[in-house]
């Protein structure tokens, strides 16, 4: 009986063994974003074996939300792996001959989203068998940036800060001093595995290059500050230069627009005296038309003058002709008032008359 029992269990052993399996162990896979993740899947097949090969990967998301997808299929002869849309075109099988016993994939340019548990199934019937394999995609911490939060003056309290701009938990942090290692301030030693030194009672002593590197899982990256403590700024006369700056600067703008408006009214004004010209004004006298007149006007009246009335009239002047014109013409020097000759009156067109000659009394002689 315990040998039929032994030939059994040995029996059983050997069926087992001959059935389709996965050699690959299930595994947690790391890498950082935007690298290629290779996913192995190696099987052996029984020789009991004797259905279609068929090869099925499937990805439950890390949300646990979302339902089981195919990502890539392998059936009757064929590869099929247009099925999720996220991983279209960067999901791959690694061999070209899927029957040797090789289902193993590659997904490229990693993404978050790609996070969650991927299954490899086998099946070539009777045998049916699966693995399952954890990935998890990191991002490199990238754009470090290291900068001093506070004055850099002797006797002050400030911090020196590194901060990646992006990069998977967990973080370590690790600053040197790059231009002077064997001068590193004793008190910071605590600190310099941290994001954040805290400096207090600043000295000389602490000026130099220092550099932070940041490191994660899958990647680190590095940055440089340039520290230079110097003695305390007069404060005061930066503050007063500022205000004398911002008011010079005020006095010039005001005086531009002071300018601008100035040069304004002049072009107005301009216009306005140009379009003041009226058109049925008639043009002023000219000074030889009327002084013309004038002297025209006289010779009637000299013709009637008698020898009595000539005296008065050789007292007239010539340069106090009523005219528009000479009121506004610049007057000349003044002359003295002359006599007008008898040959003069003559030739005027004047008529000589013969007036009687009386006495002192009154008499005519």
């Amino acid at each position: 009986m315990a040998l039929l029992l032994r030939f059994v269990l040995l029996c059983g052993v050997a069926e087992f063994t001959r059935s389709l399996s996965i050699t690959t162990p299930d595994q947690m896979i790391e890498k950082a974003k935007g690298e290629t993740a290779y996913l192995p899947c190696k099987f052996t097949l029984s020789p009991d074996d004797q259905g279609p090969l068929d090869i099925e990967w499937l990805l439950s998301p890390a949300d646990n939300q979302k339902v089981d997808q195919v990502i890539i299929l392998y059936s009757g002869d064929k590869i099929y792996d247009d099925y999720y849309q996220d991983l279209k075109g960067r999901v791959h099988f690694t061999s070209s001959d899927l029957k040797a016993g090789d289902a193993s994939i590659n997904v490229t340019n990693l993404q978050l989203s790609d996070i969650g548990t991927y299954q490899c199934k086998v099946k070539k019937a009777p045998g049916v068998a699966n693995k399952k394999i954890q990935l998890t995609v990191l991002v490199k911490p990238s754009g470090t940036r290291c900068y001093i939060d506070g004055s850099e003056e002797i006797g002050s309290d400030f911090k020196l800060k590194c901060e990646p701009k992006e990069g998977s938990l967990p973080l370590q942090y690790e600053w040197q001093k790059v231009s002077d290692p064997q001068k590193l301030p004793t008190s910071w030693l605590a600190e310099m595995t941290s994001s954040v030194i805290n400096v207090k009672n600043a000295s000389t002593e602490y000026s130099g290059t220092y550099s932070c590197t940041v490191r994660n899982r899958v990647g680190s990256d590095q940055c440089l500050l340039s520290l230079d403590v110097v003695p305390p700024s007069n404060r005061a006369g930066t503050i007063a230069g500022a205000i004398i700056g911002t008011l010079c600067a005020l006095l010039v703008i005001g005086f531009i627009i002071f300018c601008c408006l100035k040069k304004r009214r002049e072009e107005k004004y301009e216009k306005e005296v140009h379009h003041d010209i009226r058109e049925d004004v008639p043009p002023p006298k000219s000074r030889t038309s009327t002084a013309r007149s004038y002297i025209g006007s006289n010779h009637s009246s000299l013709g009637s003058m008698s020898p009595s009335n000539m005296e008065g009239y050789s007292k007239t002047q010539y340069n106090q002709v009523p005219s528009e014109d000479f009121e506004r013409a610049p007057q000349s020097p003044t002359l003295p008032p002359a006599k007008v000759a008898a040959p003069n009156l003559s030739r005027m067109g004047a008529v000589p008359v013969m007036i009687p000659a009386q006495s002192k009394d009154g008499s005519i002689v």
